[in-house]
């Protein structure tokens, strides 16, 4: 280990002092050449400067000028020299990771004293993009009917949404995205999730790596989601946002209540808030932004149990069924939602080649999910409370017109809990508890009732009384240090290189509430050496180093890079296959229970990453990139049971040997732009994933079977995008986009079965390639805009594609079907934006509305396994459903089985109609 890790100092230090290194993700670069208009010679000494900033170069002998470290953003870049008439380009795009290039032509200044200005047309096509890549910058997102970064992410190409929400980039599974805001990872390593959300409203730019990406990323399968969030400027500005409305459908059959139309069901505040700080002069700018949301959802049960109603059947006559109902019969909403979202930056400029950013970013939320056998008994289902913070400060430096550094450093915190009622004290007061305190020190509340209790009297039926007792709490602490490094040596090598650092502090603390009619009478808290418990405390550590040289020339773009990550899990595992738990009362006498568990070995791996980019002309450019690609399992699935807790019949293993999950990807695209204002991109790709978590079933003998996370599951998946695109001009306002995504995603059968062992025989379960949840074979993409800039738009956003797979089940059970080898059906809605903006004097006011499933589709998300459908179920058939029909007719309160099939849940959601007005200043 020592060994290891001098080994890495020395590479470093080796690393640091060949070449200068990156600031990742969050600037971008301009370059181009300055001639004379006359002669065409070039012109060297001539200064650009991006106007309103004190950032600039002066062109070299070659007229050849370079400004890097530049904010992703719109800008305005003078040329000017003595003898010359100053030249000026505006809306000149830079986007995070991009060179922008405008070449200036300059005339001799005799007489003419006017300043030439001339408007920059965005690029259509990239000649340094080597694998995909979408850049969405704050003009962009303001148009679109989207009110988050996940409704943002499901418009673009490749990007599959799951039945729960969950988003899936090119066919990997949804942990494969690493999340960052202004180069700072947010997502949680005990689940690979975001540990804050960001509102739309501080976003900056939004980029969306989905191809190789280079080697300054790491930690990531699939995709990177990098958000670059606004700062403040010289001037004041702001904006306040405002807007309410409701669920509007007619497919009441389906929607209880949905038709009962509420104009303040959901309302949200937005704000934003930018400048200079006061008394400290303009060395000093702030940005704030916030949005609060608070929605009742469209999903609704009513109150007619209690907690403490009962069932009871008579003894005497089976169909006789006295159901308690003490409910008072109000309406409740079953999926109502409240969160909060809030960023804060603070700019310092000591100099004019130096920035300092503090940033801190805040959200949270509490939910209540869907859960059909509540219906009835709303009260009843636990509440999921999260929050998360970020701390971030970043000093970026330029030592010269070629070289700056950014340093880095980051306190994040994320933290999840979700109960049904909270721990008290005492005295009987609710506790604030997180994940890292004792339970053993509160005492469950007494409302919680006994384990029995929580059932239904027949098949097919809902709740009637009872409560789930489960308390789940986790939280989260990182620590982040980065530097990073770029250096354009010359006019064709930009050369980077980075280090970072993260340690964790991970607390899981779950429990399940012990109380049933006969030995725990009031209710328990489970000792943590029981089944019932799991608590850990977890400090793993990661290390990372790349290097890459980006290599511009006309005639060719490369990407070279390579990527080092080191992690240290810091936790032991099981050795034995046939005595996993040291606990395990049939331990034989020879074996010494310690022998059972090793400390897992720190984990490295050396990742290649190569891209290309060969202009045919100046409108068309065919790129190719190669990659290797590594990432940590969630360490949730590492330190499962981590008091190796024995169970005869069924216990799940975590497993902190775990390796590194694998994928190399390979990717062919073409960009062509076929008019001025019209472009065409063609991007095909392969991935090889290896070594994926899997859960494996082993059967030890007859009576004795466990299940053990390890790295067993396999995928490949290969697709090819079309993707069309029009930008709006001044004599044209219609713009759109249209992407087509042919995707076939599969592997090995991800339920534990698939990965049988019998130790006694040796058999393993045969593996067959099947499709994925997620695959989603066809896909089309489309919006369409039309508008004036800061005067009235209309956007239309919509999604066609094929359903996901599902598996099967024929009705008697009595052929095995393969798994995920039926279809949903087709799916399908079409978003609006439509908006109208008033200039008064300092402000403008802005009406909008949006509409979210303008057509009101009936999307079926979830179906029935006997008929591949929302609305149907062969199990309406069964005798237990009839009988369950027969006796809700003789019993009041008992609810029939037609009822319960009508899922409400498996369906996304209906039409939404939000109106709302927007103050900018």
């Amino acid at each position: 280990m020592k060994k290891f890790l001098l080994q890495i100092s020395i590479v470093t230090c080796i690393f640091m002092l060949i070449t200068s290194v990156l600031n990742a993700g969050t600037t971008g670069k301009i370059t181009g050449v300055v001639t004379d208009q006359e002669s065409g010679e070039p012109l060297p000494g001539i200064n650009v400067m991006i106007d309103g900033t004190t950032m600039g170069a002066a062109t070299d002998i070659d007229g050849v000028f370079v400004i890097n470290n530049i904010p992703p953003g719109i800008y305005s870049v003078v040329a000017s020299g003595v003898g010359f008439q100053k030249q000026m380009y505006t809306d000149v795009k830079v986007s995070a990771d991009f060179t922008t290039k405008i070449d200036f032509v300059m005339s001799t200044d005799i007489i003419e004293v006017e300043t030439i200005v001339v408007r920059a047309e965005a690029a259509m096509v990239r000649k340094d993009l080597t694998s995909s890549q979408t850049n969405v910058d704050a003009s962009q997102i303001e148009a679109l009917p989207v009110e988050s970064v996940t409704g943002l992410l499901t418009l673009q190409a490749g990007i599959t949404q799951g039945t729960g929400g969950e988003l899936h980039i090119r066919g990997g599974r949804s942990t494969e995205i690493q999340y960052t805001i202004n180069g700072v990872s947010i997502s949680n390593p005990y689940s690979n999730s975001r540990a804050v959300s960001i509102a739309t409203n501080a976003i900056q730019e939004l980029s969306v790596i989905s191809g190789t990406f280079n080697a300054e990323y790491g930690n990531a399968l699939s995709g990177i989601v990098n958000t670059v969030t606004k700062e403040g400027s010289d001037k004041y500005k702001g904006s306040f946002s405002f807007y309410t409305g409701d669920y509007l459908s007619n497919n009441t059959d389906i929607f209880y209540k949905i038709d009962d139309f509420n104009p303040v069901n959901e309302m949200v505040f937005e704000g934003t808030l930018g400048g200079p700080i006061p008394c400290l002069g303009k060395k000093f700018s702030f940005f704030l932004s916030g949005r609060y949301n608070k929605d009742q959802g469209h999903l609704y049960g009513i109150r007619e149990h209690n907690v403490s109603d009962r069932y009871y059947i008579s003894p005497t006559n089976s169909d006789s069924i006295y159901i308690q109902s003490t409910g008072d019969g109000a309406e409740f909403p079953m999926n109502p939602y409240e969160g909060l979202s809030t960023t804060g930056k603070l700019t310092y400029k000591p100099i004019s080649t130096m920035k300092i950013n503090y940033d801190v970013i805040y959200s949270k939320s509490q939910a209540k999910y869907y859960s059909h056998a509540y219906k009835y008994l709303p009260d009843a289902r636990p509440t999921g409370y999260s929050w998360g913070l970020v701390n971030s400060l970043e000093l970026r430096h330029a030592i010269s017109n070629y070289t700056f550094y950014t340093l880095r450093g980051s306190y994040n915190v994320d933290d999840y809990k979700s109960y049904l009622y909270p721990l008290e004290d005492e005295d009987g007061d609710p506790v604030d508890f997180h994940a890292g305190m004792n339970p053993n020190d509160y005492y469950p509340s007494n409302k919680y009732q006994p384990s029995e209790y929580l059932n239904t009297p027949v098949n097919y039926t809902f709740y009637v009384g009872g409560t789930p007792r489960g308390h789940s709490y986790q939280r989260t602490n990182s620590t982040q240090l980065k530097f990073d490094i770029t250096s354009q040596l010359t006019n064709h090598h930009e050369a980077k290189f980075g280090i970072e650092y993260k340690t964790h502090e991970l607390n899981y603390e779950s429990f399940t509430i012990l109380r049933d009619t006969s030995v725990n009478l009031t209710p328990v808290i489970p000792d943590v050496s029981t089944s019932y418990r799991d608590s850990y405390v977890r400090t793993p550590t990661e290390f990372s180093a790349f290097i890459q040289d980006k290599i511009e020339f006309d005639e060719i773009i490369l990407n070279l890079g390579v990527r080092m990550d080191y992690i240290s899990p810091d936790a032991r595992y099981s050795t034995n296959t046939f005595y996993p738990s040291p606990n395990d009362p049939e331990l034989p006498s020879y074996i010494d229970a310690n022998s059972l568990l090793a400390d897992a070995e720190a984990k490295y791996h050396i990742s290649p990453r190569f891209g290309v980019s060969f202009p045919i002309t100046d409108q068309g450019i065919i790129h190719f990139s190669y990659g290797h690609f590594v990432q940590m399992p969630p360490f949730r699935y590492l330190y499962a049971n981590p008091q190796f807790e024995w169970s005869a019949t069924s216990q799940q293993y975590g497993n902190a040997d775990l390796k590194p999950e694998k994928t190399v990807t390979y990717e062919l695209g073409l960009q062509q732009q076929l008019m001025e204002d019209l472009a065409l991109h063609v991007t095909g790709y392969y991935k090889d994933v290896r070594d994926l978590l899997s859960s494996q079933q082993i059967r030890i003998d007859e009576n004795s079977t466990y299940y053990k996370y390890v790295n067993k599951d396999y995928a490949n998946i290969k697709g090819i995008i079309v993707s069309v695109a029009k930008r709006p001009t001044p004599q044209d306002m219609l713009g759109f986009t249209l992407d087509y995504t042919f995707q076939v995603a599969e592997g090995n059968d991800t339920d534990s079965d698939a990965f049988f062992l019998d130790l006694l025989s040796g058999r393993q379960s045969e593996k067959v390639p099947i499709p994925l949840g997620w695959d989603q074979r066809h896909t089309l993409n489309g919006t369409v805009s039309f508008g004036e800039v800061d005067n009235w738009n209309v956007t239309l956003v919509g999604v066609l594609s094929t359903g996901l797979p599902y598996s099967p089940v024929l009705f008697d059970n009595q052929v095995y079907l393969k798994p995920n080898s039926g279809r949903r059906p087709m799916k399908g809605s079409v978003d609006l934006r439509a908006e109208k903006t008033f200039k008064l004097d300092q402000f403008s006011l802005t009406f909008f509305a949006k509409v979210f499933n303008l057509f009101d589709t009936q999307n079926e998300n979830l179906v029935y396994s006997s008929t591949g459908r929302s609305g149907y179920t062969l199990d309406k058939t069964l005798a237990t459903s009839e009988e369950t029909n027969r006796l809700s007719q003789i019993n009041p309160g008992l609810h029939s089985a037609d009822e319960y099939f009508v899922r409400p849940d498996y369906y996304s959601s209906p039409r939404q109609v939000r109106l709302g007005v927007t103050v900018d200043f």
